[in-house]
């Protein structure tokens, strides 16, 4: 048994894969102009969700309600107040469905929304890497970018979980400066 186990674990690392939707976002890209589903099953357009605030978060994370993504989004659930008194609207991503993001965002009363991706649309239009694993199912990377006036002004392909608002109120101050 112990055999088969490091033998699936081995199998599964070896034909993971990791594939980029497009190419990558980078800093000074227009934003995509996309729709998602939210967490309520309503389609939000990112571009109007852009016009509405100085800045806007697009943060994506691997799945509802495992450690690392929890402690993403707590980061940015405590931080809410401190972001969107610099003008910041935060939108969370992830390949879950609609009732995973709503379940996900009632249990740790996240005030922001949440997009389901499942057909990989926002991802896809970001430019997010795609992690698929066998029996496992595909999970997108954790990467955030901030976007000012339609445009990315800061990108992190490997987002912090615990630190992930200070990361981006160091990019607003620091931008002020």
């Amino acid at each position: 048994m112990k055999t088969f186990i490091l033998g699936f674990f081995a199998l599964s690392a070896t034909l993971a894969m990791s594939t980029p939707a497009k190419a990558e976002l980078k800093v000074g890209d227009k934003a995509p102009d996309v729709t998602g589903v939210t967490e309520t099953g309503d389609k939000l357009s990112f571009a109007s969700a852009y016009a509405k605030q100085p800045y806007t978060l697009v943060y994506f994370f691997p799945k509802a309600d495992t450690p690392g993504c929890t402690a993403q989004g707590c980061s940015l659930r405590d931080s809410y107040e401190a972001l969107t008194k610099q003008g910041v609207a935060v939108i969370g991503v992830s390949l879950d469905n609609v009732e995973n993001q709503k379940a996900f965002k009632e249990k740790y009363h996240f005030p922001f929304t949440l997009i389901a991706d499942p057909d990989k649309a926002v991802v896809g239009a970001f430019g997010v890497t795609v992690k698929s694993v066998p029996v496992f199912g595909s999970f997108a990377s954790r990467e955030a970018f901030l976007i000012k006036d339609g445009k990315i002004v800061w990108a992190d392909y490997s987002a912090s979980t615990s630190k992930q608002a200070a990361d981006v109120l160091k990019v607003i101050a620091d931008a002020k400066s």
